[in-house]
């Protein structure tokens, strides 16, 4: 039986950065990808548009990433959120936090892409395409893992089993780690408008019916995310596109005037999933493995990330046993402040912003007037959605001012 010190289940855009992260490191990192090493065919390299926080892009950065992607990527200068048919707004400009950029918008098509040309760059990666997870034992210090792959089965002996293998994580369901679910009843429609009027802003706009983002995008083009009722996606999904275009309007407004141009629509029912714990001995879990959010706030890839670079920055200045029991509970306490807090104002922000009860419209236009008005409260904001939140990965602070 092959023996490696690392694997990492999973080749989606979390682990496929963390098997980069871990290049070099002098352990010995296996990195099982279901799908072929082809953008098209890897569920995770969707038509998402993703907002990237700074500290993302500035670990994608040092990870020798965004050099394959980030002329693709538009910068993030200006945020503005605002509640349908209320009156509280929030206006957030980069140079007023002395920033250049709060982060950068990406199709996740583009970062998939970047992360494959940077995954075909690594020196020491062990990479085991079209191979899946099937089954795992605990032996002799280690753990057992049985893939499948297209020339028939084989068998791993790892230090370390990382779960980065999405929502319905194989890793965490063998390992007996119990998850909180919540089913928001919701759908996201994501597509690419093209406005009359230059958008030069990302724009959050809550309504009754859950939240629509408007993102910048390159060749002029806007990335929408529009969430409706679940009972209403049949509907939505039958309109045809000037159909859809009127849906926008009706909920986003006509702020950058007419939208013309939609590209292709794909839907996700949005469900909340939460590990109960990180790590079990000898394995760790990562991403949408550990944590599935609501895309409201943008903060899922983000997290995920963060995640998978404490784990690097860890393993690397650990140098021994990449398993120790020790180490994973140390892990799981650096990871708490950001995983909770970001979670719990996640998951917040999707009840809080959806409902309609009088005394909560006033105090949630209140609310948002603060945030717009008192610079201490928009500082404290715009450092945790920069992903500065808890103890931050080295590698995410290399460009921060």
């Amino acid at each position: 039986m092959e023996n490696v010190d690392v694997l990492i289940a999973g080749g989606g855009l979390v682990g496929a950065s963390l098997a980069i992260a871990l290049d070099g490191s002098g352990l010995r990192v296996a990195l099982a990808e279901a799908a072929p090493p082809k953008v098209d065919l890897q569920p995770s390299y969707d038509e998402r548009n993703l907002a990237l926080a700074r500290a993302t892009v500035n670990a994608l950065e040092a990870l020798g990433v965004w050099a394959h992607c980030g002329v693709r990527a538009t910068p993030i200068r200006k945020i503005h959120v605002s509640r349908q048919g209320e009156f509280g707004v929030v206006r957030l400009d980069a140079a007023r936090h002395g920033v250049d950029a709060f982060g950068a918008t990406l199709p996740a098509r583009e970062l998939g892409n970047g992360l494959l040309a940077r995954l075909d760059d690594c020196r020491t990666l062990q990479r085991l395409t079209r191979t899946k997870l099937t089954a795992i034992a605990h032996a002799d210090g280690a753990i057992a893992a049985t893939l499948a792959t297209a020339d028939g089965e084989r068998r791993l002996r790892t230090r370390l089993l990382i779960g980065a293998d999405g929502t319905n994580s194989f890793v965490r369901s063998a390992l007996g780690i119990e998850s909180e679910s919540i089913d928001y009843a919701q759908t996201a429609f994501v597509a690419t408008v093209t406005p009359e009027r230059a958008i030069d802003c990302a724009y959050e706009r809550f309504t009754a019916t859950g939240p629509v983002a408007l993102l910048p995008l390159t060749q002029s083009r806007a990335g929408v995310v529009l969430t409706v009722p679940t009972a209403d996606a049949t509907r939505v999904a039958a309109l045809d596109d000037a159909g859809f275009i009127a849906l926008l309007h009706e909920r986003f407004g006509w702020r950058l005037g007419k939208l013309v141009r939609p590209g292709r629509r794909v839907s996700y029912p949005l469900h909340r999933l939460y590990a109960r714990r990180i790590v079990a001995p000898r394995a760790v879990l990562v991403g949408n493995a550990a944590q599935t959010l609501h895309p409201i706030g943008a903060q899922g890839f983000n997290l995920g990330l963060r995640d998978a670079l404490t784990l690097a920055e860890m393993l690397v200045d650990h140098g021994g046993d990449p398993g120790a029991p020790a180490l994973l509970t140390e892990y799981a306490r650096r990871r708490h402040e950001d995983r909770d807090g970001t979670a719990a104002a996640s998951d917040a922000l999707a009840r809080w912003t959806a409902n309609e009860s009088p005394p909560l419209k006033f105090l949630r236009s209140v609310g948002l007037l603060a945030l717009d008005r008192i610079a201490p409260l928009q500082a404290a904001l715009v450092r945790r959605g920069m992903g500065f939140r808890g103890r931050v990965p080295r590698l995410a602070l290399s460009k921060l001012s």
